[in-house]
């Protein structure tokens, strides 16, 4: 069962920057979308960033030009990259990446922002 790994999460000060990275323990074939999904404190899981396979990319209003997602197909690899953090960027931030078959969840790394 191949197995996302996520790393790069910390504690860092508002207006700072963090780059989160997902990594796939194995080949993924037919890869349709690659993700992030954040969940803050008492707050439902809310989508983040989305790149398809065709490199096409949405991102959450309220992370619009702060945050860039991007991916290395090689080694089945997303990035996220998060600029001036604000504190409401603090949650717990999954990485998702969707086959035409399984949808693959990374554990969780948690980011907190502080003011």
């Amino acid at each position: 069962q191949v197995q996302l790994v996520e790393s790069g999460g910390g504690l860092v000060q508002a207006g700072g920057s963090l780059r989160l990275s997902c990594a796939a323990s194995g080949s993924i074939l037919s890869i349709v979308t690659m993700a992030w999904y954040r969940q803050a404190p008492g707050k439902q899981r809310e989508m983040v960033a989305t790149m398809t396979s065709y490199s096409s990319t949405t991102y959450a209003d309220s992370v619009k030009g702060r945050f860039t997602i991007s991916r290395d197909n090689t080694n089945n690899t997303v990035y996220l990259q998060m600029n001036s953090l604000k504190p409401e960027d603090t949650a717990v931030y999954y990485c998702l990446i969707r086959s035409i078959v399984h949808d693959y969840w990374g554990q969780g790394t948690q980011v907190t922002v502080s003011s």
